[in-house]
Order: C-alpha cells, then structure tokens, then sequence
C-alpha cells in the first residue's frame, strides 16, 4: 500500500474526529444544566454530586478524541517524512553575506558613485499645489 494513501486516510479521519468532536460537546448538556430544576425540586444534593459511569455521548466522546490525537500524531509523523525527503533534495538555501574583516580602528565603507544630476531632490515642481494655502 502506497503510505500517500495511508497519509489520506489518516487525514481525512482526522478532519471527520474534528467535526465528531465539536457536534458531541455542543450536543452534550452541561454538568450545571439541570441547577434551577435542582434547587427547587429538593434534589440540591445531586447537582453538584457524582455524575455516575460515564453515558454513551461521554463515552464517544472519549473515543473520538482519541482517534483525534492519535491521528495528530500520525500527521506529525508525515510531516516529519515530508520535510526530510525535502531536505535531502536539496532545497536552495540563503546565503548570508559575511562582512570583510577592517583594520584595527579602521571602519569599511561602500562607495557608490553618484553624479550630481542623478541625486533627487527635495524641491517641489511649480505648481504643484503646496503654494496656493
């Protein structure tokens, strides 16, 4: 088996436990759902206690995440395949320029020629609309 259609897999699983996990927990009802009903029913003592074994939505729950973060860490690990077939390609890397070592006190300096015609500057053209405030 091709592992491109392994990385598919797992990638497309992947997006499927993302969405599973966001409708469980939006579907699910909090642990404090129930409070208003609790207090007035004189049942107070269970709000806040013992949820009991976990129910099917808290089970699948469970299960979903941790096909997501296993299936993160299957991602990782093509990734990781991706950027050592890349490296060893050999991607084209920045040089950076290294400066010439001075004298002792002395400091470098670039010349640019530059005729006096080519320097801009600073003065507007006539009517350029600046004057007329």
């Amino acid at each position: 088996m091709d592992i491109q259609y392994i990385e598919t897999f797992v990638l497309i699983t992947h997006v499927v436990a993302a969405i599973a996990i966001i409708a469980l927990v939006l579907y699910q009802r909090g642990r404090g759902a129930e409070m208003g009903t609790g207090f007035g029913a004189g049942a107070s003592g269970t709000v806040f206690g013992s949820a009991g074994s976990g129910n099917f939505m808290t089970r699948m729950t469970t299960t979903v995440a941790i096909t997501f973060f296993v299936t993160s860490f299957g991602l990782a690990y093509f990734a990781k395949l991706h950027a050592d077939d890349a490296r060893q390609v050999g991607i084209p890397q920045i040089e950076s320029m290294v400066p010439v070592p001075a004298e002792e006190g002395e400091v470098p300096s670039i010349e640019v020629p530059v005729a006096d015609n080519e320097v801009p500057s600073l003065a507007l053209p006539a009517g350029s609309g600046s004057d007329e405030n």
